[in-house]
């Protein structure tokens, strides 16, 4: 099985060294391709995989093909390497918003796997929800599932409508969370502590409270009660944010990634 990755961004790269690491494929099955000569030089000192920037090269060989350019670089990606592709090659799409019929129309082909991942796939702690064509065989989607494994977890959903939402959700996610934690630390330097001593307390909080929940089977609401207690500290924070409809706006907050995500496709 040799794989090639289109696209050596933060997304492309990132699923690269993710497969280069597992034990599924040895470098000389995994390539990446990018149209960057500065990408294409720094990357050519690495062993981990084979590098290309002719893509004429590479994608006749490739039994699975990563689509990891930006989704309003797809049509022109699409125009130039359909001469190239057939229809045994399955092609999985880190593109939001990009549907499997677009990608079927746009190349031709009909194997198309459609994922959504995230930033913190990086370190390997990722989440990818994906669905797939009918055309694409058990055996395949097993293939695949693995190779997007090597970056954390995945996630099968029945029906594009859930890529477009967890886009909404684990995809846009961790945004929000940076944003949460951006606004305790800027609390944190208000109060005087210094911003070494208010990284420390914000990220270990959050470091800590995601393990208790993972630890567990209670759910964050229980959390929020053993954390606080009547006309307590935490009680007065949490009655602030109820105060203020927090909840709500973060529900908003994902409804509004996931609308943008359908709009993306319709474009």
């Amino acid at each position: 099985m040799k794989v090639l990755v289109i696209g050596a961004g933060n997304m492309g790269l990132t699923y690269a060294e993710g497969m280069a690491k597992s034990s599924f494929l040895n470098h000389r099955n995994l390539m990446i391709f990018d149209k960057s000569a500065e990408i294409i030089t720094t990357l050519s000192k690495v062993d981990h995989f084979d590098v290309y920037d002719d893509i004429e090269e590479c994608l006749p060989k490739a039994d699975i093909v990563f689509l990891a350019v930006k989704p309003y670089h797809c049509d022109a990606l699409f125009e130039e390497i359909k001469p190239l592709v057939n229809d045994q090659q399955i092609f999985v799409s880190l593109m939001a918003g990009i549907t499997i019929d677009k990608i079927q129309q746009g190349l031709g082909v009909k194997k198309v796997v459609r994922s959504m991942p995230n930033l913190p796939a990086q370190v390997g702690k990722g989440v990818t929800s994906f669905t797939e064509a009918k055309e694409i065989s058990r055996v395949e989607l097993l293939m695949v599932r693995n190779l997007l494994d090597t970056t954390g977890a995945s996630i099968h959903v029945e029906t594009e409508k859930f890529i477009d939402a967890s886009t909404g959700i684990s995809g846009s996610g961790p945004a929000y969370v940076f944003y949460f934690m951006n606004s305790m630390m800027e609390a944190a330097l208000k109060m005087g502590f210094s911003k070494n001593d208010s990284k420390v307390l914000v990220s270990q909080t959050f470091e800590g409270a995601v393990k208790l929940f993972n630890d567990s089977d209670l759910s964050p609401s229980t959390w929020m009660d053993r954390v606080a207690s009547k006309g307590g500290t935490t009680r007065a924070a949490l009655d602030s944010m109820d105060d203020n409809n927090i909840e709500e706006l973060i529900k908003d907050a994902a409804y509004a990634a996931f609308d943008r995500a359908v709009e993306l496709g319709k474009e």
